[in-house]
């Protein structure tokens, strides 16, 4: 869906460039406002001048960790021109033009945030953010033209973390999109330590522990053993697993699932024949316990 912006010199203008700080912000009598709480200032600048990675000397400093996008917008110059944008800010960004590819690439490159058009050529971005949220966590941010109040109430129902109408600023998309991540970052449930009996998985620095020993596990079975131990006591099934921890949200095995079930239970010194941790309950799935409860 394109950015209305009204000619080239003005889609010259980037709020990434390094005049961007001699100009003073647009007047508030000037702003436009869409529902309740969704502010909308100076128009997208398009930054087809500047190299990407650009960053003005106001910017410098001012981010700390680098947040790797995915960009759903089919408009190429839009496109083009937030991820220079966004570059310009401190992130990594790749791209997809169509609501599918996007959601592919949701699912095997794990971005922090994915940034959603809705107005996509194959399917509507409300669709797509139904079925990624299906399967995955991600934190996103809809950026769209479509400013009715029901579409932004029915994006937010969707799974949406955030939702703004074009035309945007590069800058105000960026405290958005960082927002968001303190937001995500704030609940600590990522990186929080998890004890299930005499386990104890540290998700930070990807290790795990049993009663006080290392377990050497490759990074899936550690994945898997950690997703468990998130839900001591509830049975998981094997779609979930292959969706969650093997992103497979389309296919996969079951046997993947059983295989590495295996070899973990084989490093926790149990088996299936005599479980202590790994409990399989039979055409349901699998669940995590304390052996000692």
């Amino acid at each position: 869906m394109s950015v209305p912006i009204s000619d080239t010199a003005q889609m010259q203008a980037s709020v990434v460039s390094t005049a961007a700080a001699s100009h003073p912000p647009a007047p508030s009598s000037a702003r436009r406002r869409i529902g309740p709480s969704f502010p909308v200032s100076s128009p997208l600048a398009g930054e087809a001048s500047l190299p990407a990675g650009v960053i003005t000397p106001s910017e410098k400093g001012r981010h700390i960790t680098v947040a790797h996008l995915l960009l759903v917008e089919d408009d190429a110059r839009v496109r083009s021109a937030l991820t220079r944008a966004l570059a310009g800010h401190g992130h990594a960004v790749v791209s997809a033009a169509a609501g599918m590819p996007g959601l592919t690439r949701a699912l095997e490159d794990r971005p922090d945030l994915v940034v959603l058009d809705l107005g996509l050529p194959d399917l509507d971005g409300c669709e797509i953010l139904r079925m990624l949220r299906a399967v995955s966590a991600v934190p996103v941010i809809v950026a769209t033209a479509r400013d009715a109040e029901p579409e932004i109430v029915r994006a937010l129902d969707a799974g949406a973390d955030d939702y703004v109408v074009k035309p945007f600023s590069a800058a105000q998309l960026d405290a958005r999109i960082r927002a968001v991540l303190r937001r995500g970052r704030g609940s600590g449930a990522g990186t929080a330590q998890v004890r299930v009996g005499g386990l104890r998985i540290d998700p930070a620095g990807r290790e795990a522990f049993l009663d006080g020993a290392r377990l050497d596990l490759t990074p899936k079975e550690f994945d898997l053993l950690h997703y468990l131990a998130l839900r001591p006591g509830q049975v998981v099934s094997k779609r979930e697993l292959l969706t969650e921890v093997w992103r497979m949200a389309y296919g996969g095995a079951d046997k993947t699932v059983d295989v590495h079930l295996s070899w973990l239970r084989r490093k926790l010194g149990e088996s299936a024949h005599r479980p202590r941790y790994l409990q399989t309950v039979h055409g349901v799935g699998v669940k995590i316990v304390d052996p000692g409860a």
